[in-house]
């Protein structure tokens, strides 16, 4: 009777350490993707600053500065609803003012224009790496959440279900390429 009890008691401690390791496991996948979100953040308003500041400089053409401007603008003030589709235009904006490798010479001639396309290459390089980061993050926190236990025991607490930054994050061809 006593054996019978201790290896009930052995079991329940291990299945309450299993799930104490889950959930500690969840919570530090929180945690990274949390640390991934301010990481892609971080990189994609560089790129709106980036690119901002090289519409206003007077080296690209009055219509590439108005599109550019405009899609940099509306992606550094949209709203978390709409910050996917805004930073998607930016990059359209980016890869239409970009597309010919002239116009990249264009702006490396201009005075300040060499630091300028540094910046902005250095910008537009690593926007898709952080977001792969986030988006990775996400999908290891979305498997693990799926499985039964996890919903079972609700070791997620009131965490929101993560969710990954869809967006179109191509960089410009003639831009890197001139980089490389």
């Amino acid at each position: 009777m006593t054996a019978t009890l201790i290896w009930i008691l052995v079991a329940l401690v291990a299945i309450g350490l299993y799930l104490s390791w889950t959930a500690g496991r969840l919570d530090r996948l929180h945690a990274r993707i949390d640390a991934a979100r301010a990481a892609l953040d971080a990189q994609l308003l560089r790129r709106a600053s980036v690119a901002q500041e090289l519409a206003t400089s007077g080296v690209l053409d009055p219509a590439a500065s108005i599109v550019l401007y405009e899609a940099a603008h509306a992606a550094r003030q949209a709203e978390e609803e709409q910050r996917e589709v805004s930073e998607s235009e930016l990059t359209q904006a980016l890869r239409a003012v970009f597309a010919e490798p002239q116009q990249v010479d264009a702006v490396r001639e201009a005075p300040g224009g060499e630091e300028a396309a540094r910046e902005l290459t250095e910008a537009v390089r690593r926007v898709p790496m952080a977001r792969r980061f986030h988006n990775d993050a996400v999908r290891a926190a979305r498997a693990l959440r799926r499985h039964r236990k996890v919903r079972w025991f609700r070791l997620a607490g009131h965490a929101p279900f993560p969710m990954a930054f869809e967006m179109d994050d191509e960089p410009p061809t003639a831009l890197v390429e001139r980089a490389a």
